[in-house]
C-alpha cells in the first residue's frame, strides 16, 4: 500500500511539475518604452550618454516584443545593428521612411516571428502622412501579426504614441485603432496594445478601452502602481500603458526603474513589462 500511495504521489508531482512547465511556456513578455528621441536638447541625459544602458536593459530583459516610441532613424539603425537577437518594424511619422519619430515594433527573433505589419497614421487620413483632429503632431500606429515560436499561437499587436495637445486626437486616435484592430484581426487573435498615451490612467479618452481591452497594470497578478514617465527624476506621473484582450491571464506587470550601466535614467520614461499567457 505505501508503495501506491508513493507512485500516485510521484505521478502527482510529475502533474504539478508539467502543468507549470506548460504554463510557463505559454507566457509572453511584452514591454512598451518611450526610449525619448535622439535629438532631444536633454544635456547629460541626452542619447549619446545614455544608449549604453538601454542596450544593457534589452539584454537583461529579454522582452519577446517590445513597442517602442519616439525611435528616430539615427537610434533605429544604431539599435538595429546593436541590440542582439532583435529585428523591428515601423517608419518615420512625417513621410512614412525616415523622417520623424517611429512606433516601432521590436521582436526577439529567439521567441517570437513576424508574420506581416504594417503603420498608419491616426487621422482622417490614415494610409499617408497627416495629422488628426486637433492633434499637435503627425500621430502613428504600427502593427503587426506576430507568432510565438514556444506554442505556435499568433497574437495581434499594436503599439502607439497618442498626441500630447489634442484631447479629440486621442480619443479618436483609440478609436481608430479598435476599429482598425475589429477589421482586420480575422482571426479573432489575442490582442496587445502597447504605447505611450501621454494621459493619466483616469482620463475620460481610456474609457474607449472599456470593456474591450483590459489594462494590465490594473489587471495583473502582480503588479505596481509606479510613476512611468520620470522627465529626468522631475515628474512622477503614468503615462504608459500595456492593453490586452484574448489571453488567459496576466500574471505579472512591473515597472522597471532599475539602474543599468550606473544611468538613474535610460529615458525620461521607465519602460513597463508584463507578462501575458495564452
Amino acid at each position: 500500500m505505501k508503495k501506491v500511495i508513493l507512485s500516485i504521489f510521484a505521478l502527482l508531482l510529475c502533474s504539478v511539475a508539467l502543468f507549470a512547465q506548460k504554463n510557463e511556456n505559454s507566457k509572453l513578455k511584452i514591454m512598451s518604452f518611450n526610449i525619448r528621441l535622439g535629438s532631444g536638447n536633454d544635456g547629460t541625459n541626452a542619447w549619446q550618454y545614455r544608449y549604453p544602458a538601454t542596450l544593457e536593459m534589452i539584454k537583461d530583459l529579454q522582452p519577446d516584443v517590445i513597442g517602442m516610441q519616439e525611435v528616430e532613424y539615427g537610434q533605429r539603425v544604431f539599435l538595429d545593428e546593436f541590440v542582439d537577437g532583435y529585428k523591428a518594424v515601423g517608419v518615420g511619422r512625417e513621410n512614412g521612411k525616415k523622417e520623424g519619430e517611429q512606433t516601432c515594433i521590436y521582436w526577439n527573433k529567439k521567441t517570437v516571428a513576424l508574420q506581416k505589419w504594417g503603420t498608419f497614421w491616426l487621422s482622417e487620413e490614415p494610409q499617408k502622412p497627416s495629422m488628426g483632429w486637433d492633434a499637435a503632431c503627425h500621430r502613428t500606429a504600427t502593427w503587426a501579426i506576430i507568432k510565438d515560436k514556444k506554442t505556435g499561437k499568433k497574437f495581434f499587436f499594436v503599439n502607439t504614441h497618442l498626441d500630447h495637445v489634442g484631447v479629440q486626437a486621442r480619443t479618436k486616435g483609440l478609436e481608430q485603432i479598435l476599429d482598425f484592430i475589429e477589421k482586420n484581426n480575422a482571426e479573432g487573435l489575442p490582442v496587445v496594445l502597447t504605447g505611450d498615451f501621454n494621459v493619466e490612467p483616469k482620463d475620460a479618452c481610456l474609457a474607449v478601452l472599456e470593456g474591450k481591452m483590459q489594462s494590465a497594470r490594473t489587471s495583473a497578478q502582480q503588479t505596481d502602481n509606479m510613476h512611468s514617465f520620470n522627465n529626468w527624476g522631475k515628474t512622477k506621473t503614468i503615462l504608459d500603458y500595456i492593453y490586452y484582450s484574448g489571453f488567459s491571464a496576466c500574471p505579472v506587470f512591473k515597472t522597471i526603474n532599475k539602474k543599468y550601466v550606473d544611468r538613474p535614467f535610460i529615458s525620461d520614461h521607465f519602460p513597463i513589462m508584463s507578462e501575458l499567457q495564452f
